[in-house]
């Protein structure tokens, strides 16, 4: 469903382990809203709900609301280093069209409301 490369999966395990809380798990999901029409939302989240789906990974479970999984089938998340930063990017097939910030996209099936990025 979404994989998840070792740099990120490191990086995920590091947070959950700093905020000493033993239930947190990635979230990963979209809202309504960005540049292109869609943002991610991933997050550490340790309430489930009835519409929850998961998976395991080394270390942490992987959580999305199954009413978006279409939209996340294949996403792949790594983590990279850029100079003196670093960060989370996602490269998502189902994303027909991306922003240049890499946070917000469109499917061909699902434009989502275009809103002004933060």
């Amino acid at each position: 469903m979404i994989e998840i490369s070792d740099k990120a999966k490191s990086m995920i395990s590091e947070m959950i382990l700093e905020n000493g809380i033993e239930s947190l798990f990635l979230r990963v999901g979209i809202d309504d809203g960005g540049c292109s029409g869609l943002s991610y939302n991933i997050k550490l989240d340790d309430s489930l709900t009835e519409h929850d789906r998961s998976m395991q990974n080394e270390g942490f479970k992987v959580v999305w609301d199954q009413r978006t999984e279409e939209y996340l089938e294949g996403m792949k998340i790594d983590y990279l280093h850029q100079g003196m930063t670093g960060g989370f990017t996602i490269d998502n097939p189902n994303a027909k069209a991306t922003c240049g910030c890499g946070a917000s996209f469109r499917t061909a099936n699902f434009k989502g409301t275009r809103k002004k990025c933060d």
